[in-house]
């Protein structure tokens, strides 16, 4: 197994330095039908995550305004992060059947579709962050040194959702009903992570269940990075890494076995 793992990434990393040209050209793709014929083009990255927070904190703010500090700033970390999840998982699922015309003309591995769909929304998501920063001058927020630390979350989310990408577009292609019920899951993903609570309106029991969230773990780093200028413990650190390191695993190893018999289901 180890071996089977180990020799699955080595064979990864050849090809995603063979290949970076073509994931280049990929991003550039779907950066520039994204934003496509919009007027405003790339600003829509830091006004999207603006307008969402303002949004969430006329309609969240009267019921948390108590417990949570700055909640301007509070929101728009969270939905950030879960954003550029939700986004890159997304379209990582449907991205080796939305390129089956030209899987089935040259030979190219599949893998790098998927990739490069998470690579197009963690910059997409680099221009978020300037959202972040603009709404830490608006609430005069303290700017602490621990803020430059905070591509570290961001990193670890970034393999976090590769992994996932990986896996979610494998089995899409064997069962497209994957991309319904991935919308649903996603929803509730989304209201079982702390985005627009804090942590203490949750049931101790639930407080505890809330540490298998893998994305509870990256945005509490994040937030404890950018909002309070502190640097978490050890076990904040290690449940990032592990769940990265392991969604990496776990979506390389089940694309590498399935990807075989794409040809026949795209």
């Amino acid at each position: 197994m180890a071996e089977s793992m180990q020799y699955s990434a080595q064979r990864a990393w050849t090809h995603l330095k063979k290949y970076r040209p073509l994931i280049n050209e990929l991003v550039s793709r779907d950066l520039k039908v994204k934003y496509r014929r919009s007027f405003l083009g790339y600003i829509w990255s830091i006004l999207n995550p603006l307008l969402m927070m303002l949004l969430q904190s006329l309609i969240f703010s009267y019921m948390f305004r108590n417990d949570i500090p700055n909640f301007p700033l509070y929101l728009i970390c969270g939905n950030t992060l879960f954003t550029f999840f939700n986004e890159s998982t997304n379209m990582g699922m449907t991205s080796v059947i939305q390129n089956a015309s030209l899987i089935k003309k040259v030979y190219i591995p599949k893998f790098i579709f998927p990739l490069s769909r998470v690579v197009s929304c963690f910059v997409t998501t680099l221009f978020s962050c300037g959202a972040v920063l603009l709404v830490m001058v608006l609430t005069r927020s303290t700017f602490y040194w621990t803020i430059f630390l905070c591509w570290m979350p961001l990193v670890l989310m970034f393999l976090f959702c590769s992994g996932m990408a990986l896996l979610l577009s494998a089995l899409a292609v064997y069962f497209r009903d994957m991309m319904h019920l991935y919308s649903i899951l996603v929803m509730g993903w989304m209201y079982a992570t702390p985005l627009f609570y804090p942590l203490s309106a949750l049931p101790a029991a639930l407080q505890k269940l809330m540490k298998l969230n893998p994305l509870y773990h990256y945005i509490n780093l994040f937030r404890n990075l950018v909002m309070y200028g502190n640097i978490p413990g050890p076990n904040t650190w290690f449940a990032c890494t592990a769940c990265a390191l392991v969604s990496m695993a776990a979506g390389l190893l089940v694309f590498r076995k399935l990807q075989k018999n794409f040809i026949l289901y795209i």
